[in-house]
């Protein structure tokens, strides 16, 4: 009986520890409440900036009925599909000193929104950042010029050179320096940023190819505001694990209106005899060869590339992001030089217009048929279904002649300039050789990826 009853507990006891080891969160659920839940930035506003930002906003004198819809739309924010205090995706709670404020985390660029719904990891291609850090600033009575350039057209931003500003600002343990280190900062890059649903296909990240796709460290390079010393990325470290597996596991929206089912299969046909060598293939057994082409074969502005320069890099590998992760235990992933721009997968590319690293293509189509790209044009940067182009895949645009300098520098940013540095939509060529018919039918295949 004695030991009947030690069975019995032998049994249980190994049951609960099945059933504890089953409910212990995964990585991807760490790393997604990680994400959506904690701050790692302190913040930088006060909470009442957030309330008082449309007394800086021209021809406005009254505060608007449904303000956080206004808000929103004056800076390309969406709303967060999970709670945030009332906030949109992109703008977080945290403390400021010893009261309640405001900051930003990576989903101000990486919180889009398509057919009027917010998706956690698709690229914000309405995004404002300029105008969101000035108001912000001047409705806190603080000064509100940048120290850079945040951003040339909406849409888009200079997150290169900000990671190469606030490096500058670092010894290589973290520790900040009194003064900042010229790493050679450009602030003309002009990117577009990608969905991080690629993520989980890609070897190498970013448009270069220019990190290691493992690397953890790599993508806590936001955290290095003045207020964040080396202990703050330490303790960070486990979480952003975490978040890059979450990153990862994310999957696109499906194409949400009717799909030529005939036509798709001809558009695959052509697919993986034209593009397939570059952006892989798909379906039951997909492929994805992550190459990089180099810059005299792609012909894309050569801007982002030359804007990191080797300087950067050098520092870069010398600091604490490209030293051994996990407290040292783990592997140390330096920077990777290439000779061009990465390929991406396209994966829910129907989602992500614009298009080219720099957003300087407005469609698909375009991308298939360069001589008809706008030199330059503007949207509404709204995301609702009204804005897209079902057809050529892609965001509606206006054909407009260069913005009016005297306007306002945020209403100048809503035109996309192709002239101008760090914006030419030269390059992939690829298409320019197919019929419309056979264009046509790629498009229809990939609104099914």
């Amino acid at each position: 009986m004695r030991w009947g009853l030690v069975l019995i507990g032998g049994a249980l006891a190994a049951a609960v520890a099945v059933a504890d080891a089953q409910s212990e969160p995964t990585p991807v659920a760490r790393g997604r409440a990680a994400l959506l839940g904690k701050n790692y930035n302190p913040a930088v506003w006060s909470r009442d900036a957030y309330d008082n930002a449309w007394k800086r906003w021209e021809g406005v004198t009254t505060k608007p009925e449904d303000y956080d819809r206004a808000f929103r739309d004056t800076y390309g924010l969406h709303p967060a599909p999970y709670p945030n205090n009332g906030l949109p995706m992109g703008l977080r709670e945290g403390w400021r000193i010893v009261k309640r404020g405001l900051s930003i985390d990576c989903l101000v660029c990486h919180g889009g929104s398509i057919f009027g719904q917010s998706y956690v990891g698709l690229g914000n291609a309405s995004l404002d950042i300029q105008a969101l850090f000035e108001d912000l600033a001047r409705a806190d009575g603080s000064p509100y010029k940048t120290p850079f350039v945040f951003s040339n057209v909406r849409g888009t931003s200079e997150a290169g050179g900000m990671s190469v500003f606030l490096l500058g600002y670092r010894n290589p343990d973290l520790t900040l320096r009194s003064s900042r280190l010229d790493l050679e900062l450009h602030d003309d890059l002009c990117e577009d940023p990608p969905a991080l649903w690629l993520l989980h296909k890609k070897k190498t990240m970013y448009h270069t190819g220019g990190a290691d796709s493992r690397s953890v460290r790599s993508i806590m390079q936001f955290m290095m505001g003045p207020f964040n010393g080396p202990d703050a990325f330490a303790r960070a470290e486990t979480d952003f694990a975490d978040i890059l597996e979450f990153f990862k596991s994310l999957r696109p929206p499906r194409y949400p209106l009717p799909i030529d089912a005939a036509r798709a299969v001809e558009g695959e046909r052509i697919f993986r005899t034209h593009c397939a060598r570059c952006h892989g293939t798909y379906g039951d057994q997909p492929s994805y060869p992550n190459k990089i082409v180099a810059l005299d074969d792609i012909g894309t502005d050569r801007r982002r590339f030359d804007g990191i320069s080797a300087r950067f890099a050098d520092y870069y590998d010398r600091s604490w992001f490209a030293q051994p992760e996990r407290d040292g235990q783990g592997p140390a992933y330096r920077s990777i030089a290439t000779d061009g721009y990465q390929a991406p997968p396209l994966d829910g590319v129907w989602a992500t217009a614009p298009y080219l690293h720099n957003g300087s293509v407005p469609t698909v189509w375009h991308v298939l048929n360069s001589p008809a790209r706008p030199k330059q044009f503007t949207r509404s940067y709204r995301t609702d279904e009204a804005d897209y182009d079902p057809v050529r895949l892609g965001w509606k645009f206006t054909a407009s002649g260069p913005a009016d300098p005297k306007l306002p520098a945020r209403e100048r940013r809503k035109v996309y300039d192709t002239m101008l540095p760090g914006r030419a939509n030269t390059g992939h060529t690829y298409g320019d050789d197919l019929t419309e018919e056979e264009r046509m039918a790629v498009i229809e295949y990939l609104k099914t990826l």
